[in-house]
């Protein structure tokens, strides 16, 4: 995976990967949402590890004003759904993203420290990984919903970076699932709301571990103050907008 550009072979593969689901979702009367979390067998129920990560929840924006009401409606937006977090899922895990939990109408995904091929640091491939799927959804998933006459996604991206226990919790045999616990995790699900439309918004500790060139072309300091503060000097915790896009394919 390359985490500077979008290459021509990954874009190739995963324009025809969409359209082989858009064939499928199309041919099919009814579908569950189909998202997959992926297991953990290694932790049993109670026990936790902490890693150092960064932390991307995405959200689509106006979810809740889409038309549901009737049976065809609500069958219409699962094939929606499926078709866009199905792809979501996938660029996340081409990235090394671990996928940790959905939430109706966003995901949450974490990227440890020197996981993905090649090894990378989470905030690096999570800010890629983001802007891969700005575009798949802008060239390649929204084409799809226009010529469907369903009106396109716009979606909004928050990351930041710390350290995370990741802990199964529920009851053995009946429900369980992995979490992420911390003041990273909690404080990433907050960002969101300084995000608009189609944007990304990375706080502090995220942009250090950002290549250079990255921090100073493309993050632009959210002035707003946020009521953040580091716990050490109470000095405020700055967000940033990520401005770059992938404007090619290499």
């Amino acid at each position: 995976m390359n985490y500077e550009a979008l290459e021509a072979a990954y874009w190739n593969a995963q324009r025809e990967r969409i359209e082989r689901l858009r064939a499928k979702i199309a041919d099919s009367t009814y579908l569950g949402v189909g998202r997959v979390v992926p297991d953990d067998d290694s932790l049993a129920i109670g026990d936790g590890r902490r890693l150092t990560m960064a932390v991307m929840f995405i959200d689509i924006c106006g979810f809740s004003s889409r038309s549901m009401e009737t049976q065809d409606e609500q069958e219409l937006m699962l094939k929606v759904l499926n078709l866009f977090f199905t792809e979501m899922i996938r660029i996340s895990e081409e990235y090394g993203g671990n996928v940790e939990k959905n939430t109706g109408d966003g995901l949450m995904v974490y990227f440890n420290d020197g996981e993905g091929t090649p090894a990378e640091n989470g905030p690096k491939r999570a800010v890629s990984c983001a802007l891969t799927m700005l575009v798949a959804t802008k060239e390649l998933i929204n084409p799809i919903l226009v010529a469907s006459k369903v009106d396109p996604i716009d979606f909004r991206i928050s990351i930041d970076y710390g350290t995370v226990t990741v802990a199964k919790i529920g009851a053995p045999r009946r429900f369980n699932a992995n979490t992420a616990i911390g003041t990273t995790a909690n404080f990433a699900s907050k960002m969101m709301r300084r995000a608009g439309k189609n944007e990304i918004v990375i706080g502090a500790s995220a942009k250090e571990k950002l290549p250079v060139s990255w921090q100073v072309n493309f993050t632009e300091l959210i002035l707003e103050p946020t009521g953040w503060t580091y716990q050490k000097d109470n000095t405020p915790y700055h967000l940033y907008k990520y401005t770059g896009r992938w404007n090619k394919v290499l």
